[in-house]
């Protein structure tokens, strides 16, 4: 199995190069979505890839999207490298497992945040002014403490370079449509909820985690990733304790080691040998839990 850290298909335009993935378009209809193992934290990329974490992105990502297919559509057409179109055979090696040919949709305008524990920015927040994106929240919640009731937290959608911004239901609902907007909110609550009573009882608290969703004609999809490392906070079940920072199956690890290794500006510093493995196998430990299923190099 490779490290992809960057892909270079000459017989398709590259539609985006992100943060993680790198975009094709197939035809008017599709786009081949590539998830390199490039590593992204603080919204910038960093030099050293996480080796084989684009994998562990896209089959976490296909296994959700299956489990949850009958409460929304997704976005798949293929996701085997031998059904995709002849041309790209000879990037089989690259492609496997990291790759997936996708229906075209008009992303929304927002993040699509649910959070069960109160974590991250929602802690900065809950500790600044009591409310989580407009959510009056009880008085005296510590550092990661569950939630009464999972919340609904949107964002915005940042480029490159750029932060997402915490927003409330009303500025979400004006961004996207009080229609469009019901549907995202009842559809992420309920996929959470599911996938943390699933998670649970494997051993991973799903702590909060972020969803995309796009418009296919007239229908919502669920598109991009879902239930990552990337996207979601993954805590240890049996070494949960509210009051503090959690141990995670997720990037939490590398985000802390870069906040007592780097100011925060300029060019972030080169990961040491140990972080990237650790971090390696903290995905790769999140993906056996949930899934099963081990990586062999």
């Amino acid at each position: 199995m490779r490290v992809v850290t960057k892909t270079n298909i000459k017989e398709y335009p590259l539609v985006a190069r992100g943060k993680v993935r790198d975009i094709y378009e197939i035809d008017k209809d599709s786009l081949l979505i590539v998830t390199t193992d490039r590593m992204s934290a603080f919204d910038v990329v960093l030099e050293d890839p996480i080796p084989y974490k684009g994998v562990i992105l896209n089959l976490l990502t296909l296994f959700w999207m299956d489990r949850f297919k009958h409460l929304v559509p997704n976005h798949l057409l293929e996701i085997h490298v031998e059904d995709f179109p002849k041309d790209l055979k000879r990037y089989k090696d690259e492609l496997e497992n990291r790759a997936v040919i996708v229906k075209k949709a008009n992303p929304l305008a927002i993040e699509c945040i649910v959070r069960g524990y109160i974590s991250g920015s929602g802690w900065k927040d809950y500790v600044r002014s009591g409310t989580i994106c407009g959510h009056k929240l009880p008085h005296g919640l510590k550092e990661s403490q569950r939630l009464p009731e999972p919340i609904f937290t949107p964002s915005t959608k940042a480029d490159i370079g750029d932060h997402d911004e915490n927003i409330t239901l009303d500025e979400a609902r004006e961004k996207i449509g009080g229609e469009i907007f019901e549907k995202v909110r009842h559809i992420s609550l309920e996929i959470y909820k599911q996938a943390s009573e699933y998670a649970l009882g494997k051993g991973i608290i799903i702590a909060d985690t972020k969803f995309e969703f796009g418009i296919i004609g007239d229908e919502l999809y669920l598109i991009d990733e879902v239930l990552t490392p990337d996207s979601s906070r993954f805590w240890p079940k049996d070494e949960y304790e509210p009051g503090r920072g959690q141990k995670s199956f997720d990037k939490q690890y590398l985000r802390d080691w870069l906040m007592a290794n780097w100011d925060m500006r300029g060019t972030p510093p080169r990961l040491p040998e140990d972080v990237i493995e650790n971090t390696k196998n903290k995905y790769l430990e999140a993906l056996y839990m949930l899934t099963g299923e081990r990586l062999t190099n």
